[in-house]
């Protein structure tokens, strides 16, 4: 059950009148403290090395910039809203979250952030442990929720009246492994992965697999050979589903010293009918041994921006369709998770998750959005 949507919100410190440095050097602490409590922010220059790549995907001088560093541990599953404000997930991991006394572990959070005020705010805690999210073509809010104390399910919120809906929880009366990302077409189905990477519930599933949700509520088990299935998209055309199989061998935090041994880390392509099958799976592009992509978006022309783990050299590659890179942005020593494009004059503007951070930069592509 979800808590009524509330924005966490404070008042402006009124003007101090001029009294000397002791209150302008106080005015000054409480603006700061201030700016702290809101999660209001400065684009930042966190330092990374400079893009690489093709013009005609990022224009010369193009960099990150750090808007929000709030997070706890892990940031994901980056969703612009058609009105402009951005929506990201804080993976509150509940062995490492707590509260301030280290005893109550933290329920997850979904964060909004302002692009005009340059503030963020908690829209969702707690958040179902929500992971992947899109916005669907009625201006709904659709999560994927995942395991360690989350739902487990398919939900949409109506932003209009705050209200959310479980669109899938079971799966032949049982419990899904963890929902992790999600896309949807322009017929209104949804597809979702169904892997496992923490938590400790029973896996009710036999298989990590690709859901397809159709309109009529129908769901249908879609994809079974993607190894370990994380990031999802459907291609502009509509013609192809996209799935990034990121299979780090273990289904939960290793103990010291344990190593796993890693499955498939690629992307993979499967040829999108009409009536919502898939056939003809295709390696796109194989990122082994070192690991591979979690989330993804897609431009207009089709290019896929995928946030890419390799400790090798980890940050957001873009391909072309037929898997040819195009660009590399850097996100130096951190692990990116996820991407999404904004809307009207920042279509252009590609929203990044990574470590506990989210960060933008500017792309010459615009990005492919469903049509409202």
């Amino acid at each position: 059950m979800f808590a009524r949507n509330r924005y966490h919100t404070a008042t402006l410190p009124k003007a101090v009148p001029d009294g000397g440095p002791r209150r302008v050097a106080s005015a000054l602490w409480v603006f700061l403290a201030f700016m702290a409590a809101t999660g209001a922010a400065r684009a930042e220059d966190p330092g990374f090395p400079a893009p690489t790549g093709d013009a005609s995907i990022l224009a010369s001088g193009a960099k990150l910039d750090r808007i929000f560093d709030g997070g706890c541990m892990l940031t994901e599953g980056v969703a612009t809203s058609p009105d402009g404000m951005v929506y990201f997930s804080d993976i509150t991991f509940t062995k490492f979250c707590k509260d301030a006394s280290g005893k109550y572990l933290q329920a997850g959070n979904i964060w909004k952030w302002d692009p005009k005020a340059r503030q963020a705010t908690i829209f969702r805690s707690p958040s179902g442990m929500s992971n992947g999210m899109k916005f669907d073509s009625e201006g709904n809010l659709v999560v994927a929720e995942g395991a360690d104390f989350g739902g487990r399910r398919l939900t949409k919120t109506d932003m209009k009246t705050g209200k959310s809906y479980i669109l899938t929880g079971l799966y032949n009366g049982q419990p899904y492994n963890a929902l992790n990302d999600l896309t949807i077409d322009e017929k209104g189905r949804i597809y979702f992965s169904d892997p496992r990477y923490l938590g400790r519930e029973t896996m009710g599933q036999p298989v990590q697999a690709v859901y397809r949700l159709d309109p009529d509520g129908t769901v249908v088990r879609l994809i079974t050979d993607a190894g370990k299935p994380n990031g999802v998209q459907v291609s502009p055309d509509q013609k192809t589903l996209y799935v990034l199989s990121h299979d780090n061998g273990a289904h939960d935090f290793l103990e010291k010293g344990e190593i796993a041994e890693k499955g498939l880390m690629a992307c993979l392509a499967y040829a999108l009918s009409p009536d919502g099958t898939v056939s003809n799976r295709k390696i796109l592009v194989n990122w082994a041994p070192n690991d591979g992509g979690d989330g993804m978006t897609v431009d207009v022309d089709g290019n896929l921006y995928i946030a890419v783990r390799s400790e090798a050299a980890p940050g957001v590659y873009v391909y072309s369709p037929e898997g040819k890179q195009l660009a590399y942005v850097s996100t130096g020593k951190e692990l990116p998770t996820n991407v999404a494009f904004g809307y009207g004059d920042d279509a252009n503007l590609l929203y990044v998750t990574s470590g506990k951070s989210l960060y933008t930069i500017r792309t010459v592509k615009k990005g492919y959005h469903l049509k409202g």
